[in-house]
C-alpha cells in the first residue's frame, strides 16, 4: 500500500491520500480524542504524540499537529494509516451516529436564496476546499450574512479568512442577490 501526502495551506495540517475511499457520506472532523472514539482510525491517529486533529474526507485524511515537527510524527501517522487499512477494520464503527449537521438557521422567506447558496457551496466551493484537506458547511443566513463552518485543514488555517472574504464572499455576492457578507462560525 502506498500513501501519498500533500501539504495544505495550513502548515499545521498534512493531507494523507491512501488511494482508496476513506468515508462515504459527509466528512468527519475530530478535534479531540474523546470525539474520535467512533472511529478506530481517528482514535489510533490521536495516539500518535503531537496529533491534535483528524479530518476524514471521501478519499483523504487530514491530520493537524501541535508544535511537533512533521519529520518526527509523519512516519508514525503513515504507519497507523497503513496498519488500519490492512487490518480491514471499519473507518467509522458500525452503529455510529450519522454526522449531526446541527441546526441551520434562516427565515422561511429566504428558503430559495439558501438553496442557491447551498448549491454553489456544493458545486464550486467544497470541491476546492477538499483539495486543500478540509471542508466547509452551511450553518445559516440572516440579514444578508451567510454563516459557514470550516473544518479539517481549513479550521485554524492562516489563509481561511482570505478564503472566506476574497473567495467565497465574492462568489456568493456575485451569484446570489441579497448576500452581503460571509462569516465563519
Amino acid at each position: 500500500m502506498f500513501i501519498q501526502t500533500e501539504g495544505t495551506p495550513n502548515p499545521a495540517t498534512l493531507k494523507f491520500l491512501p488511494g482508496r475511499d476513506v468515508v462515504t457520506g459527509e466528512p468527519r472532523d475530530f478535534r479531540t480524542p474523546d470525539a474520535a472514539t467512533i472511529s478506530p482510525l481517528a482514535s489510533a491517529l490521536f495516539d500518535v504524540p503531537g496529533v491534535e486533529g483528524v479530518f476524514l474526507g471521501s478519499d483523504f485524511i487530514s491530520v493537524t499537529k501541535d508544535d511537533a515537527e512533521w519529520s518526527h510524527i509523519k512516519p508514525a501517522i503513515l504507519g497507523v494509516i497503513m496498519e488500519h487499512f490492512l487490518s480491514g477494520k471499519p473507518v467509522i464503527a458500525e452503529g455510529a451516529a450519522e454526522v449531526d449537521t446541527g441546526d441551520e438557521f434562516y427565515e422561511e422567506t429566504d428558503t430559495e436564496t439558501v438553496e442557491v447558496i447551498k448549491e454553489l457551496l456544493a458545486t464550486r466551493v467544497r470541491p476546492a476546499v477538499a483539495m486543500d484537506g478540509g471542508d466547509i458547511t452551511f450553518k445559516g443566513f440572516r440579514e444578508g450574512t451567510v454563516y459557514l463552518h470550516m473544518q479539517g485543514a481549513c479550521s485554524g488555517c492562516p489563509s481561511s479568512t482570505a478564503t472566506l472574504k476574497s473567495g467565497i464572499e465574492n462568489l456568493l455576492r456575485h451569484f446570489v442577490p441579497g448576500v452581503e457578507a460571509v462569516q465563519q462560525v
